[in-house]
């Protein structure tokens, strides 16, 4: 579950996008001219109100949307160039959405060991192994052999952690992974968080969790309308921000006691 640190230059951030645009249908832009470095073993927060742009931000990241203009790289490579093979760079970044997408006919343990055995070839043996020790380390591992729906929703959320951790990547994509959650539930998922930003994990949230933001994030950054519009550090951005526009939406955070 660590991150591999071996290999690569540090100074090149893992995840790069230069001057991204993203449109749907004709003049619906989503994302404006938007430029972020991820550098290797940080946590980036990316904060604002739904329809800013976030999670459309990640899902082009992982090339899950085509961009319209401009370029994203990992490890320096450009994966938005049309001679990238989108599934050997899916294989480097692991996706955790809001809604688990677990399969529910399929146990625990047969959903992490399926993208290491099909897609990495890994014997099923070695991939069990593997599994168990992820699940062992979040807390799970008497669920192996239980399907989904026996699992609550923080559970359900930590198996699709381990399921993404399963194949190893270089970075990985965390989209408002407790919106879905009943309040209870949110602090052990946020605590394999905080684990895997202690074992050197290049992540980048998407989040609501505004006080989790400024307690783990290495670098926050808030969006409005397709914008970056303000990004720092934790301190920098909650604690002093520019934007008259990020001072009011923290203002409204705070009012609501979420900060």
């Amino acid at each position: 579950m660590t991150a591999d640190r071996n290999d690569r230059n540090s100074a090149t951030p893992v995840l790069r996008l230069e001057s991204v645009r993203k449109t749907f249908g004709r003049d619906r832009v989503i994302l404006r001219d938007v430029s972020l470095d991820v550098p290797q073993h940080t946590v980036t927060a990316l904060i604002g109100a739904s329809g800013s742009g976030k999670s459309t931000l990640l899902r082009c990241a992982n090339l899950l949307e085509e961009i319209d203009d401009g370029a994203i790289f990992l490890d320096g490579e450009e994966i938005t160039d049309p001679r990238a093979d989108p599934d050997a760079v899916r294989r480097r970044i692991g996706v955790v959405f809001q809604a688990y997408n677990l399969f529910p006919h399929m146990t625990v343990l047969q959903n992490v060991t399926l993208a290491p055995r099909r897609v990495l070839g890994v014997e099923r043996a070695e991939a069990e192994a593997g599994a168990r020790d992820l699940l062992a380390r979040l807390g799970l591992a008497d669920k192996a052999g239980e399907y989904p729906d026996r699992l609550s929703g923080g559970q359900q959320q930590r198996a699709a952690i381990v399921r993404a951790l399963a194949v190893r990547p270089r970075l990985l994509l965390l989209d408002e992974i407790t919106a879905a959650l009943d309040p209870e539930l949110v602090g052990e998922v946020l605590s394999v968080v905080r684990d895997l930003k202690g074992e050197g994990m290049t992540m980048v949230l998407a989040t609501h969790e505004m006080g989790f933001a400024r307690e783990v994030a290495d670098q926050v950054c808030f969006l409005d309308d397709g914008v970056v519009l303000e990004r720092g550090t934790p301190a920098e951005v909650f604690g002093a921000p520019r934007e008259q526009r990020t001072q009011q939406f923290l203002r409204r955070i705070v009012e609501a006691g979420r900060l």
